[in-house]
């Protein structure tokens, strides 16, 4: 016991420094926990029953608002009568993270299991095919909104991404030049001037009669403009190649295509791994913005869940800590995928 107990002695205990700071967190602990355990658990409302919770008078947490409005929260105006549609989309794409994140897949099928899912979720929400009801766009929201936005921007832009950072290292000066010029111009305006340049000025650009869907747009948007920060991160990687190994690759026969997709692009998707998952959780609560062009994922459909109901507008906080609870989930998830693919083979 005594030498499982050690090495977490020296972490806490291991010098004056680190006993002062354990004692500070142990005392900040026994001060904040006590009276936020008696608002989130012992004096909370779990029922739906607003009643209940204004009796309550804040002295605890109102969870009935989560149980009242979860749906809604989770899956915004989408059709009751096919919920089982949304549920199944965020599934497929949560667990393609999950098997990915835990060592289920490795490798270059961890890539496209990461990217078929909102490939596949894109139909099953639309419908309009093998007796599903055709569902518009419009009506799409809440996390399987936020899960499509996320997993289907980083897929199109990872590939664009590396695209954008071999073409930067192109002999071709016009072509080194319009590229470092679109990279420059995305990561130099922020992401909702993007969304409204798509929303409003993109159409501008199409042939009279032709009209794009406005999800299809705002996601285009995302994609570019996360392509032009995975594009530095894959040009980081890319530089850091020792080259050496071209060298050797080369007498060992390998064309210059099959040295890249063999050698040199495994290791710097493995290097780049922990810098592109903070691109993807970046993105993941980026997402957000999009409520701006009314687009309503997660945080939008909490917004609209409360905005005309008087009755459970005042226990607001709850609802936002339930929203808070779900990112962290992700961010966390997207982290341990981080983790993961560099120990794969």
């Amino acid at each position: 016991m005594g030498t499982v107990l050690a090495p977490i002695r020296r972490r806490l205990f291991g010098d004056a420094l680190s006993t002062a700071l354990t004692l500070l967190v142990v005392a900040a602990a026994l001060v904040a926990l006590p009276p936020l355990l008696r608002w989130a658990v012992l004096n909370a409302v779990f029922r739906p029953d607003a009643a209940a919770c204004t009796a309550l008078d804040h002295a605890g947490a109102c969870w009935g608002v989560v149980a009242e409005k979860a749906r809604f929260i989770l899956l915004g105006r989408y059709p009751g009568d096919e919920s089982w549609r949304p549920i199944a989309a965020a599934g497929l794409i949560v667990a393609s993270w999950l098997a990915v994140a835990f060592g289920r897949i490795g490798g270059r099928a961890a890539l496209v299991a990461l990217a078929l899912p909102p490939v596949v979720a894109v139909p099953l929400l639309g419908g309009g095919f093998a007796g599903l009801a055709p569902v518009p766009t419009e009506l799409w929201g809440g996390l399987p909104l936020t899960l499509l936005l996320t997993a289907g921007g980083m897929a199109g832009a990872l590939p664009l991404g590396i695209a954008v950072a071999y073409g930067r290292r192109s002999k071709l000066p016009v072509l080194r030049g319009l590229l470092t010029a679109y990279v420059e111009l995305a990561r130099g305006i922020p992401l909702i001037a993007a969304l409204f340049v798509a929303s409003f000025l993109l159409p501008l650009f199409f042939p009279d009669g032709v009209a794009l869907d406005m999800l299809w747009r705002v996601l285009i948007a995302i994609v570019l403009f996360a392509a032009a920060y995975l594009s530095e991160i894959i040009r980081g990687g890319l530089q850091a190649i020792r080259p050496g190994q071209l060298d050797a690759a080369a007498a060992l026969g390998l064309s210059p295509w099959q040295t890249q997709r063999w050698i040199v692009l495994p290791q710097v998707l493995r290097a780049a791994a922990p810098s592109l998952a903070n691109s993807a959780i970046a993105l993941f609560k980026d997402t957000s913005l999009v409520t701006v062009v009314s687009l309503y994922e997660l945080t939008g459909s909490l917004g609209l869940a409360l905005a005309g109901d008087g009755e459970w507008r005042p226990f607001y906080l709850e609802a936002w800590l339930f929203i808070a609870a779900i990112y962290w989930l992700g961010c966390a998830l997207l982290a341990r995928i981080s983790a993961a693919i560099p120990r794969q083979p």
